[in-house]
């Protein structure tokens, strides 16, 4: 384990055993009251590790503290933000396992059962990772690496900054949110309160991750009013609204979903189908990079819509969508520089940059568009949001020592 950062795991570990995850039926923000608890948790810790101004936000969920600066010239104020919650999948009673001087090649047996395995041929990237500490699941629950990977690299930052004065910096926040894999923890951000001229979410995957662009997301919902009568005489007078659904699916292009595209691609997603004869419902998410296609990708769903209600004597199909977050890129790329400063940071370190766009979403998606320009940057997590989700202590450590890079370029490239 680090001696440059000595409780990265620990804290890691302890977080990941805190379950957090969020919920997209709730009404509250945070949408769980463990989410409540964990930020408290952070607050205190920030505590005894001697960040100052730590406030928690009832309105918005964040927690925030301040580093202050320990140098005299005027530098940029710098922002460094991860998300509390974990994904749609099983989060209680998570049970870490440590695999150290992983070789690479073996199969990883993740439950006593035998059920579940990482191995080199389902999940090839476990090559990279010969040598390494892996921390896996027992198999039975998602790990919690995306995003208290994220949380755990930037308080081990916080930690060892203060512990090493010797290491000009200017002023510095750090920020825990809620909500973020729901889609709504950015909502209520307060960019004032944060007080930044640029931050960074902790929050991507593998080593080397660095990413200012995202997808632009909507959600659609279309539901489907039928007619049931019975068979026997359904004849000119049924109306299947599950046939109607099929119908509806089948008129998308049907190589424009998520297993079938990549890199600059966008795609429907029909995420979930319920209902019977009488009635239907189905629930996509849109995504694409590039604004004109996404404009059209809504258009074409609206189209289908009208068509198929042209059909009938009254509306039977009724679409609703609504947008989520947009591609950061169009704020980022204003002033790159904050790209550029991560980007040399990483090869500072070693560490080859790959700039590619997320398809998906972060909180600096929103959090960009309110007038703070937040890219990505790794934070070491693969297999997100699943049994198979895993993290090497090392990835941690290297995003880590970013962190510290960052604070310290920005102060040597005033």
């Amino acid at each position: 384990m680090s001696n440059k950062y000595p409780q990265l795991t620990e804290r890691f570990l302890r977080y990941v055993q805190t379950e957090t995850r969020s919920d997209e039926t709730s009404t509250t923000t945070p949408s769980t009251q463990t989410q409540v608890a964990f930020a408290h948790t952070l607050a205190d810790e920030m505590k005894e590790i001697g960040l100052s101004n730590i406030i928690y936000n009832e309105k918005n969920g964040y927690v925030i503290a301040t580093l202050p600066a320990n140098i005299e010239k005027s530098v940029r104020k710098i922002g460094f933000i991860a998300h509390m919650d974990t994904a749609d999948f099983n989060a209680d009673n998570v049970q870490p396992k440590i695999i150290e001087n992983y070789d690479g090649i073996s199969p990883i047996q993740l439950d006593e059962a035998g059920k579940y395995q990482l191995n080199i041929t389902d999940f090839p990237q476990l090559k990279n990772y010969a040598g390494q500490t892996l921390i896996t699941t027992d198999g039975s629950t998602l790990l919690g690496a995306d995003d208290k990977s994220g949380i755990a690299e930037i308080m081990s930052a916080m930690a060892y900054l203060i512990a090493h004065p010797e290491v000009k910096h200017g002023e510095i926040r750090v920020g825990f949110g809620p909500d973020e894999e729901i889609g709504t923890g950015a909502d209520e951000f307060d960019v004032a309160e944060f007080n930044v001229d640029f931050a960074y979410t902790m929050d991507g995957g593998p080593v080397g991750e660095l990413q200012y662009e995202t997808f632009s997301a909507a959600q659609a919902v279309v539901s489907i009013a039928g007619k049931n009568v019975h068979p026997g005489t359904a004849k000119d007078t049924m109306i299947n609204a599950l046939q109607l659904a099929i119908a509806f699916q089948n008129a998308l292009p049907q190589d424009e979903v998520p297993e079938k595209t990549t890199g600059y691609e966008g795609f429907f997603h029909l995420l979930a189908l319920t209902g019977n004869v009488e009635e239907a419902k189905m629930t996509y998410i849109i995504r694409d990079h590039d604004d004109e296609k996404f404009a059209a990708r809504k258009e074409l769903m609206e189209k289908i819509a009208d068509e198929m209600n042209a059909q009938f004597s009254e509306k039977r199909v009724f679409l609703e969508i609504k947008d989520q977050y947009y591609n950061m890129r169009t704020i980022i790329e204003k002033d790159l520089s904050i790209v550029q400063l991560a980007k040399e940071a990483m090869e500072d370190l070693e560490i080859q940059p790959i700039i590619e766009p997320v398809r998906g979403g972060t909180d600096g998606s929103k959090i960009s568009f309110m007038g703070l320009p937040t890219p990505n940057i790794f934070a070491g997590g693969e297999n997100m949001h699943g049994r198979f989700e895993f993290v090497a202590v090392e990835s941690m450590e290297k995003a880590t020592d970013v962190i510290v890079r960052i604070v310290e370029k920005n102060v040597d490239d005033k």
